[in-house]
């Protein structure tokens, strides 16, 4: 199982090298292999899913314009390079956002590579879960296969997470902590394929999720939560005009702590193993130098494999510190106060 897991793992890292630089290469002989575009391209958002090389799946593009809604496929911009017009509307990509070319006011809705990413995660977590729940519909048996798996992971997550740093109200939060354990963890797992979005390392993504915690300690807070922000206990009269705006600093900096903590993390994994793999092209010098090019390539392709296995236990321990804290934090504000 182990050299079947390894293997595995290093067709998947060697892949990456043919999906961000196949048919990719723009920078000349003589200036050598620049990787920072493709880095950038690659954990960036997109209006379109890059696959390998010029290979790419168009995705709907919904535009509304002063009260006309425009549909089409982001074919239509041939990345990004030309126009695409629709009746008396010109529209172009401009730094990775659309814009009207009369200046009017244009609402995007448009299903990008991390929306498309983000409703294939959901629906697989719908089948996943959706079929597991119905295995307890029959007979009692001992749990086997994607059952014997996800049961001790809720199970985890339930009592040694939610329970345990929340107390007697967990119940009521338990749904909201369980799916985004889950939604982070299966968008982590996906975006370690080769040619998948960055959804978990889109800051965007991060923030909405903390929002969500801050709105939902927010509303839960007990009188004793808020009583402990305008007068902390055991605090002398005279450092009260210090620590009260320290107090209420610390309400926002929490979510603000959950948001930079999975995006930074996320996003620095794909960086390294994109810059790992970059060396091989950089040594070769676009071709000029292919000694060079399959010395580095061993190397590389090891500290890619390592790099690899570092951020399968990333994606599971970045779910888990998320929902840690979101614990925590629901915690400190729904607990009561001692007598």
């Amino acid at each position: 199982m182990l050299n079947k897991v390894s293997l595995l793992t290093f067709l998947i890292s060697l892949s990456f090298s043919l999906v961000v630089f196949s048919g990719e290469n723009q920078s000349s002989e003589d200036k050598g292999f620049n990787p920072t575009p493709h880095i950038l391209h690659h954990i960036a958002d997109s209006y379109e899913w890059h696959l390998w090389g010029k290979v790419s799946i168009p995705l709907p593009v919904i535009l509304y314009t002063e009260g006309h809604l425009d549909v089409f496929m982001s074919s239509k911009f041939h990345h990004g390079e030309s126009k695409v017009t629709k009746d008396d509307r010109v529209y172009k990509i401009d730094h990775h956002h659309i814009v009207e070319e009369n200046n009017k006011q244009v609402m995007n809705l448009s299903i990008t590579k991390n929306v498309a990413s983000m409703i294939l995660s959901v629906l697989l977590l719908f089948f996943i879960l959706i079929k597991t729940s119905r295995s307890y519909t029959h007979k009692k048996v001992a749990p086997k296969g994607l059952q014997a798996f996800l049961e001790p992971l809720i199970l985890f997550v339930r009592d040694d997470i939610i329970k345990s740093n929340i107390g007697p109200k967990h119940e009521k939060y338990t749904m909201f902590l369980l799916t985004v354990f889950f939604f982070i963890l299966i968008n982590n797992l996906l975006g370690l394929t080769p040619g998948a979005a960055n959804v978990t390392g889109n800051i965007s993504v991060t923030f909405v999720l903390s929002l969500f915690t801050f709105i939902i300690i927010t509303i839960s807070a007990n009188k004793g939560y808020w009583k402990h922000l305008v007068k902390p206990p055991g605090t002398p009269l005279p450092l009260l005009p210090i620590m009260i705006p320290i107090e209420i600093f610390g309400v926002f900096t929490k979510p603000f702590a959950l948001m930079i903590r999975l995006f930074a993390n996320i996003t620095a994994g794909h960086i390294i193993i994109f810059s790992l793999i970059s060396l091989i092209f950089v040594a070769s010098n676009n071709g000029a130098n292919a000694i060079a090019g399959w010395s580095v390539a061993p190397i590389s392709v090891l500290f890619v494999l390592f790099i690899f296995l570092i951020e399968i236990l990333v994606a599971f321990l970045q779910a888990y510190i998320f929902t840690l804290l979101s614990a925590v934090f629901i915690g400190l504000a729904v607990k009561e106060e001692s007598h």
